[in-house]
């Protein structure tokens, strides 16, 4: 942070230096001037002007020559004669030498960390001040009398001086570094022209200029000389900074002389795109790939076809001796489970049937005592809390970075955009320019009656009391300047409308207006005064206000700020307020009521003049849990849907008359119910313990459970009505035998999913975990109130039908007449169309290709998937944030900071540790601070933009700043209680008593230590300005242990991030930053048996970034864990069928592969929502598939063609009907939601998730099974048939009893089971067993 004094010391050291001249020792030599004879009238300040005298130089005295010669070491060995006893002779009295060193020391002070620059620079001031041949070079152009003495004195000088030598002092002194502002010191040297516009003789001219009111009187510098002329130029040996002044010194560092880098190492190339031959390599292996094996089946399929009229790979015969040979220990096994899992559950539901309120009671009770839990549960909507887990690396860094430093500051933002208004022109001297319509002064004028009026009027209210900006803003320079910090254009003005229009008129008689000072102000922000208008550039808080910070649109969509950036092109103010941050979160209540407020006024305010754009801190999270209010209507709407089929759906109609007496409305809405309450349940189990929930479990579980407990309900119901009632069955026992039949297969998906999601909590990403927990728990409950209390609902609802009594008026009989039982439309369809006409001959290879080049190009595509979340996308539509965020990517043109932090324990006191750290003389070359320049010198790949401001070196420029206190009060004072007594203070204070080491260069270990508390609370000013209050304040820790012993605990080094504007441009920019930190941790840790010191970098954006940087990873890991967890699960499960579980688990794979190529095409991207419904989607579709799988391995039909299309038969409708469309209802109103996120990341993934699952489910996996399905279990065909065989005889025969040891192979075929039937009577629902057959 610059202080106008800091210039004004600056300018005068070199202006009043300036009024002063020297030469060599040599007795024929002419002064110009001797002594101070009174005050320049020209020059405002009160300034001394020097005598005119034409004489011979005179005889100094022997303590001046020593004051002398300390300041200027090579005039004065220059001019000693060759007895070092005699004195020397000049043109300068003791005066003015103690004028000199005054007005030398802030410039001195400024260029010190560079020795090179410093000689270079003071030559021709010490030579224009004592030089005994003055006249050579210099001459009195205008002398008037004085002020206050009216004497004559010389108010303007001219001085001949070679373009060659200013050049060299100022290429020299160019890269000379202001580590707390992160500028170089020319930013305030040169005056109006800052660092990028600076040139040689600009600087020199800026600082012989007394119109800057700093200069003592004009020196009009003369660069090239006529042809007659009699002055010898000033022109002295030029050190280069990359060089050392004598054999005692070092060169200038990295940092303050780009010469004296070392060469980096070339950064690695860039990764180049797998091509061949210029196009995608993947895509042309996918491709060759596809074809290679769709030639190789076609070929194995036609030669079959050839030999065969019925087209089935291997295929089983029903008279192949592999029927009756002996089944292996593993199909006994798998056998064993089934019969184990189907007496359980037919046992299970004939009680639930035989006690249905009992049953239901129960269930309630249970389930209201867990769902009362719901009271206890805490909501996430805390971004940092969703997506980033409590132990990743980032989560712990930002809180240390929080604890140690406090939070980075909340920052309140508007971006304002004119409208109807055109370019403004402005007449200069060297002709009309064009600026852009944001410098309309109207407009400015009218948007600062607004900044004015947000910072002064708007008030919060906390506990009855009010809030204002001023009770929460930082305030840099506090207690010195209490004004709050406002990054504002308009504070080039001091936000005052007087300033604003300032005007005069230049020597060509051009106005001079606001213009001008903001033209100037570009150049250089720091500027204490601005000569045109005579007002600072430094806000009014007394900072600089940087103009890619307060203005946007100039770039033009570029990313690179430059070195002379277009500001008169912009098209955008954009003003920041920044506000205090607190770790304590209760600190910031009075924060976040200002910035209620704030958002309301904003929200009802407008201006023809102004489009705008705005953000609070605390505005995404406000945003957030409004989008969760928001589209509850439209999801209530999708849920009702979904339920109004269901209730519809489940029914089976025979006749109109019969329509109320065999509909299912409350049946459905009983499993609708279920569904909620096993939702409400785990949600409030999760209460109890504390686990909090987060917005994705609210909206995606209930959509999850109904996908599983639909298509469930609809298996059991479909299934009840599909199998007719025995003969000396009762209905409990009819229901019991259903159960029995579809349980193991609802157990085998329930469990699948359940483990799945539960395996799932391994996911370090809270909203994944905190999902995986809570959609598990919930599929569980699901599971076991379907088997219990919705079995005990179809016994209820059976018993009504039965009685033909009306669906929900149960009061009411209806017709006696009992309908014809009848197959369901859908599953004529199924029967009669659909699938005769899918396993076709013609239509299974197709299907295989087709779903092969599909799998294919959807690998092809998957790298390509973009990584990250577009924050636009997480808001509403019709947030205020939509329009924020759009012009945040238009128009901002400053990267966030980022913070290389130094954890605790570095030992700054030793000076071998300090030369790791700091970018000043004598440093490694491979510090720090130098590392992180050196990173800044290609921005355009590590993302860093500048180099890192460093408390370290400026701690040892001010504490060595006037350290003798002849050039004034140093900035190191302390009081007689032993406080710090800043240097602009006029009281009584001593001079700390700082010791430095041999060099001259820094304080001693003890000192270091001692005064370095003052540094960090010394405010900038003009006495001193690298006073560490302001830039450092919160940037060391200082840990004072039992024994009063002081060191420095932890400490953080800033500097800015490149523009950032995509997703991929954050998580790079992180990734750099630990690179770049992971090298300096190793370079500080270089010679430790041990690493003792770590540094990591920190910025606001990585907590929500670094998922990114393994989002690959995490996303293989997650559904990896998911999918062998489904197949470990279905192999046990389904009996141990273990091929039928792999098929399962390829046709799951395909789906997601298949998800992924979708994700490309539609444009969303892959993140941690994607994920979640990534995961949801293995589960989904394990219920697509484990029902139709489970049916083919347990089908009794000859061949696998023949098991497919029963398995198809039998479940396809269930399949189709259960999910497909009870979902698709539901997901079109998806796509009406007021939120983005919905749209891209619901609608569009649950829509493919649904089709691609009814597709794969429905379409392919029936065709893969008739190809390649897994032989039927030989135990469990032989006790199918024995099962057949008895009922023929005896009407029944359980499949559990046990099979006889065949002595001799029997064939099945010779027994006839399609002919030899029991005479079965059909009853509710059911249908004749023969049209099954």
């Amino acid at each position: 942070m610059k202080m106008t004094g800091t210039v004004r010391r600056v300018t005068a050291v070199l202006l009043l230096s300036v009024v002063w001249q020297v030469s060599g020792q040599d007795e024929g030599g002419t002064c110009v001037w001797y002594g101070q004879c009174g005050q320049n009238p020209d020059a405002s300040g009160g300034h001394m002007a020097n005598c005119p005298y034409t004489g011979p130089p005179k005889p100094m005295d022997p303590i001046t020559q020593g004051k002398l010669a300390s300041l200027c070491p090579e005039f004065v060995a220059a001019i000693t004669p060759s007895d070092p006893a005699a004195n020397i002779s000049t043109c300068c009295d003791p005066d003015q030498v103690t004028t000199l060193n005054q007005q030398m020391a802030t410039g001195l002070g400024l260029l010190q960390r560079c020795p090179s620059c410093v000689r270079n620079f003071r030559q021709l001031f010490c030579h224009m001040t004592c030089s005994p041949h003055q006249n050579d070079f210099m001459f009195a152009k205008v002398i008037k009398n004085a002020t206050d003495t009216k004497k004559p004195v010389i108010t303007t000088l001219a001085v001949h001086v070679t373009e060659e030598f200013v050049d060299g002092v100022y290429t020299s002194c160019k890269d000379v570094a202001m580590p707390s502002a992160n500028e170089k010191a020319m930013s305030i040297m040169c005056g109006k022209w800052g660092t990028y516009y600076c040139t040689g003789e600009r600087w020199f001219n800026f600082m012989g200029s007394v119109a800057n009111s700093f200069a003592p009187f004009q020196i009009d510098y003369i660069y090239k000389e006529s042809t007659n002329t009699t002055f010898k130029p000033f022109n002295e040996t030029i050190t280069p900074c990359s060089a050392a002044i004598s054999n005692d010194s070092r060169a200038c560092s990295c940092l303050d002389c780009e010469a004296s880098c070392p060469q980096p190492s070339p950064l690695p190339p860039l990764p180049q795109p797998f091509t061949i031959y210029g196009v995608d390599g993947l895509e042309v292996v996918m491709a060759l790939v596809f074809l290679l094996i769709t030639s190789t089946f076609l070929t194995i399929y036609v030669c079959h076809s050839c030999r065969s009229q019925s087209i089935d790979i291997s295929i089983d015969t029903p008279t192949g001796p592999s029927w009756a040979e002996e089944p292996s220990c593993l199909e006994r096994a798998g056998s064993w489970i089934d019969d184990a899992l189907q007496k359980f559950f037919t046992a299970w539901g004939t009680v639930c049937a035989e006690h249905p309120w009992t049953v239901l009671i129960v269930g309630l009770l249970v389930s209201v005592g867990l769902s009362v839990g719901i009271i206890f549960l805490k909501v996430t909507t805390d971004p940092v809390e969703l997506w980033a887990a409590p132990n990743s690396r980032s989560r712990i860094e930002k809180e240390f970075f929080d604890k140690n430093f406090e939070p980075f500051y909340r920052t309140e933002m508007l971006i304002i955009r004119p409208v109807g208004i055109g370019s403004v022109s402005h007449q200069t001297p060297d002709g009309q320019e064009m600026w852009g319509p944001v410098f309309n002064m109207t407009f400015l004028q009218e948007v600062l009656k607004l900044q004015n009026h947000i910072t002064g009027n708007i008030l919060g209210r906390v506990n009855k009391e009010e809030v204002s900006l001023q009770d929460i803003c930082f305030k840099p320079l506090s207690p010195t300047n209490n004004n709050c910090t406002i990054q504002s254009v308009l504070n080039y003005f001091q936000n005052d409308p007087g300033n604003l229009n300032i005007s005069s008129e230049d020597a060509f008689g051009h106005e001079v207006n606001y213009l001008n000072h903001l033209d100037s102000c570009f150049r250089n922000p720091v500027s204490p005064i601005e000569e045109q208008l005579g007002i600072p550039c430094l806000g009014e808080y007394g900072g600089p206000v940087f103009p890619f910070i307060a203005l946007g649109g100039f770039l033009n969509g570029s990313q690179d700020l430059g070195a002379n950036p277009p500001y008169k092109n912009a098209t955008a103010l954009v003003i920041t307020l920044v506000v205090n941050n607190f770790y304590d979160k209760d600190k910031i209540a009075e924060a976040m009521a200002w910035e209620e407020a704030f958002l309301q006024f904003m929200k009802n305010f407008s201006h023809p003049m102004m489009d705008i754009a705005y953000t609070a801190e605390r505005a995404i999270q406000d945003e957030l849990k409004r989008e969760s209010e928001g589209d509850i209507i439209t999801i209530l709407i999708s849920y009702c849907i979904m339920f109004a089929y269901i209730a519809l759906a489940l029914g089976d109609f025979t006749r109109c008359s019969r329509l109320l007496v065999d509909s299912k409305i409350t049946l459905g809405l009983g499993g609708v119910l279920i569904v909620l309450i096993s939702v409400s349940s785990s949600v409030g189990f999760y209460g109890y313990i504390g686990v909090p929930a987060t917005l994705i479990i609210i909206e995606v579980i209930p959509f999850l459970v109904l996908a599983v407990g639909v298509d469930n309900m609809f298996i059991l119901v479909q299934t009840y009505q599909r199998e007719s009632r025995r003969p000396t069955e009762t209905r409990s026992d009819h229901i019991g035998r259903v159960v029995g039949q579809v349980a193991p297969t609802i157990l085998l998906a329930s469990c699948s999913e359940a483990a799945c999601f539960f395996l799932g909590a391994l996911s370090g990403m809270p909203a994944v975990h905190a999902f995986a927990l809570y959609a598990g728990l919930a599929l569980t409950i699901d599971f076991l109130l379907q088997v219990t209390c919705f079995v005990s609902l179809v016994a209820l609802d059976a018993k009504r039908q039965e009685e033909n009594r009306f669906d929900i008026l149960c009061c009411v009989r209806g017709s006696d007449k009992e309908g014809t039982s009848q197959e369901g439309s859908l599953q004529k369809v199924f029967k009669y169309v659909y699938t005769p006409a899918l396993l076709s001959r013609v239509v299974r290879p197709a299907v295989m290709i087709v779903f092969f080049g599909w799998f294919c190009s959807s690998i092809a595509v998957l790298p390509k998937i973009v990584i990250g979340l577009d924050q636009e996308l997480s808001m509403p539509d019709d947030s205020y944030l939509q329009k924020y965020f759009v012009y945040l990517s238009e128009f901002l043109s400053v990267g966030p900071p980022v913070y290389f932090v130094l954890k605790g324990n570095f030992h700054f006191n030793n000076f071998s540790e300090q030369n790791k750290i700091c970018g000043t003389v004598d440093c490694n070359s491979d510090s720090l601070s130098t590392q992180v320049y050196i990173a800044s010198l290609l921005s355009n790949r590590t993302f860093v933009a500048q180099p890192a401001s460093s408390w370290l070196d400026d701690y040892m420029d001010w504490s060595l700043f006037n350290i003798d206190g002849e050039a004034g009060n140093p900035c190191c004072r302390v009081r007689e209680d032993g406080s710090f007594c800043p240097a602009s203070s006029y009281d009584d204070c001593a001079h700390c008593n700082i010791s430095v080491i041999d060099d001259g260069l820094r304080p001693d270990p003890t000192s270091f230590m001692e005064y370095l508390p003052f540094f960090l609370e010394d405010v900038p000013s003009e006495d001193c300005p690298k006073a560490g209050h302001a830039a450092y304040g919160q940037a060391v820790n200082i840990i004072t242990n039992p024994d009063n012993e002081t060191s420095v605990g932890a400490s953080y080094f800033m500097t800015y991030h490149t523009i950032l504007k995509s997703s991929h441009d954050y998580y790079a920019a992180l990734e750099w930053a630990r690179d770049i930190s992971q090298n300096i941790t190793m370079t500080i840790n270089k010679g430790l048996e041990q690493p003792q010191y770590e540094v990591f970098p920190y910025s606001v954006f990585y907590v929500f970034y670094e998922q990114y940087l393994t989002m690959w990873e995490d996303v293989l890991k997650s559904l990896g864990i998911s999918l062998v967890t489904v197949l470990l699960v279905s192999i046990v499960l389904s009996g141990l069928d273990v091929a039928s579980s792999c098929m399962v688990i390829i046709t799951i794979m395909m789906i997601l592969v298949n998800l992924g190529g979708l994700m490309y095409w539609w444009d969303i991207s892959l993140n941690a929502v994607s994920l979640v419904n990534l995961v949801m989607a293995v589960g989904i579709s394990v219920e697509f598939c484990s029902h139709i799988t489970h049916a083919f391995s347990l089908s009794m039909e000859e061949t696998r063609l023949q098991r497919a299309k029963d398995a198809l038969i039998t479940m396809g409708s269930s399949v189709l009907s259960g999910i497909t469309f009870t979902k698709f209802g539901g997901i079109i109103v998806l796509a009406f939601a007021h939120s983005k996120i919905f749209k891209v990341f619901y609608f569009r993934m649950y829509l493919g998730i649904v089709l691609f699952g009814a597709a794969h489910g429905l379409i392919f996996l029936p065709v893969i099974l008739s190809f390649f399905g897994p032989k039927s279990n030989r135990c469990r065909i032989q006790k199918r048939q024995w099962s057949r065989i008895a009922e023929s005889f005896h009407g029944s025969m359980s499949l559990n009893e046990e099979v006889p040891d065949l002595q001799h192979p029997i064939n099945i075929s010779a027994v006839d089971t399609h002919i030899i039937q029991p005479d079965i009577h059909p009853s509710y629902g059911g249908t004749d067993n023969e049209a099954f057959t």
